[in-house]
């Protein structure tokens, strides 16, 4: 899914309110990793990913991989914050600008 850059800017507003759910540590991106972000997708529609020191993994590229992997878009990847987007299919709680 392609984004606006006035849809970004709105999905980066809502995201500074929102918390940092999940860590990506030493061990990167695991197949649990994925699968507990492809499942918090199923009550949020947005969530932010820290990758932390010990990581040796690129964000933007940790950001990509997630995001395909859970079929979701990366909003912003900000020093080591990743934003990802992913709308509900059947009752969309986030309501984007054209």
């Amino acid at each position: 899914m392609e984004l606006t850059s006035k849809q970004r800017a709105h999905l980066k507003s809502l995201a500074n309110g929102i918390d940092t759910i999940f860590q990506v540590g030493k061990s990167s991106l695991t197949p649990e990793f994925t699968e507990s972000v492809a499942d918090a997708f199923n009550t949020r529609e947005l969530l932010k990913i820290a990758v932390l020191k010990n990581c040796a993994d690129d964000p933007r590229a940790i950001g990509e991989m997630v995001a395909e992997r859970t079929h979701s878009t990366v909003v912003q990847v900000i020093g080591k914050k990743i934003i990802l987007y992913k709308p509900d299919k059947k009752n969309p709680k986030i309501v984007l600008p054209r």
